[in-house]
């Protein structure tokens, strides 16, 4: 009886150490594995800031792993009864304690942050849980499960399979098969885990995909916070040292014959993540994870650079829609079209 207890309660002691591993990996690559530098994110990188881009970096995987341990969890419910102790496996408990209402939100967020190639594999395992909850609720209704189990199944691949066909087609002539993969087999594989599966082998493939998935699924989620940014890019520009002295104590230009190479200096354009702005700099950690403190007098404007656009892996789209956006892309406004800032390219703006 303590075996799942066990493994729960290790389980609720780990799991928050999982988003600050992350947030720590990040500023450690961020700061090119020094620890000087790394200190110094530590300490004015906001909290807030870190763990708002892991949530937005990392939603769609609430609904992977509730939907995913959802449908093992009830396969092996109705496949070993026998087998299903709440007590003694951790799967079967978290399925026991997982309310409807759960898997339906999940779904809800799986179809909003999921890209399109992605939804056909949501739509799967949507209808995986509908047929298996069915059949175990209502065993002695064979009507009702021949039409959740089976016509709710084959409507929806030949629905999905109209909306796809264009786009699985695209996919295969551009030689994306992955894509048409992702777009081709999931509708048709809705039909295939609707019931029970032999008893025998039911706790071994439950359990092993549990722990194939467990075991995955944060690897996969600590390489996309990786590369996602936690600092603001911006574009610094600098006065020359002479002419920033010079503005401040109100002299003028003229240095005579004693001027160094720092004062000869021009003016220039510094790119690099944002840190901080103090009383007397602003430093900022540039290109090559080199930290620079920049001299509030010498900054002429500072402008915040966009996230540069990512390349589309995929040309495929359905119906006008690419596979690799969201429903969230298409719903929140577009930023308008804009002329980029040419310090934002490491240049000087014209001169005024």
């Amino acid at each position: 009886m303590a075996g799942a207890r066990q493994a729960q309660q290790w389980l609720l002691t780990l799991l928050p150490a999982f988003p600050v591993l992350l947030l720590v990996l990040r500023l450690w690559q961020l700061s090119r594995q020094d620890m000087s530098t790394m200190l110094l994110l530590v300490q004015y990188v906001s909290p807030l800031g870190l763990l708002s881009a892991l949530l937005i970096a990392l939603v769609w995987a609430f609904p992977l792993v509730v939907l995913t341990f959802g449908v093992l969890g009830r396969l092996l419910r109705l496949s070993a009864p026998d087998r299903f102790d709440p007590e003694r496996s951790l799967l079967a408990s978290g399925t026991a304690r997982t309310p409807g209402w759960v898997l339906t939100g999940a779904v809800a967020l799986g179809a909003l942050t999921w890209q399109l190639r992605f939804l056909p594999t949501l739509l799967m395992l949507g209808l995986w849980l509908l047929a298996l909850r069915t059949r175990y609720l209502h065993p002695d209704q064979p009507t009702r499960i021949l039409l959740v189990s089976v016509a709710l199944p084959l409507a929806a691949a030949v629905l999905a399979y109209t909306a796809l066909g264009p786009a699985i087609w695209a996919a295969l002539r551009q030689d994306e098969l992955a894509t048409a993969a992702l777009l081709a087999v999931p509708p048709a594989a809705a039909v295939l885990l609707t019931g029970p599966i032999p008893g025998w082998s039911a706790p071994v493939l439950t359990h092993g995909l549990a722990y194939a998935v467990a075991a995955v699924l944060p690897l996969v989620m600590g390489a996309v916070f990786l590369r996602v940014p936690v600092l603001p890019t911006a574009a610094v520009e600098l006065a020359p040292p002479a002419a920033a002295a010079d503005a401040d104590t109100g002299t003028g230009a003229d240095t005579g014959g004693d001027a160094t190479p720092a004062d000869r200096a021009g003016p220039e354009v510094v790119l690099g993540a944002l840190i901080t702005v103090t009383d007397t700099s602003t430093i900022v950690l540039d290109r090559a994870a080199g930290v620079r403190f920049l001299p509030n007098g010498r900054v002429r404007s500072q402008v915040l650079c966009p996230e540069a656009a990512r390349v589309p892996y995929s040309v495929v789209t359905v119906h006008g829609w690419p596979v690799e956006e969201t429903v969230l892309d298409w719903m929140m406004p577009r930023r308008p079209v804009a002329d980029p800032d040419v310090r934002c390219d490491g240049r000087l703006p014209a001169a005024r």
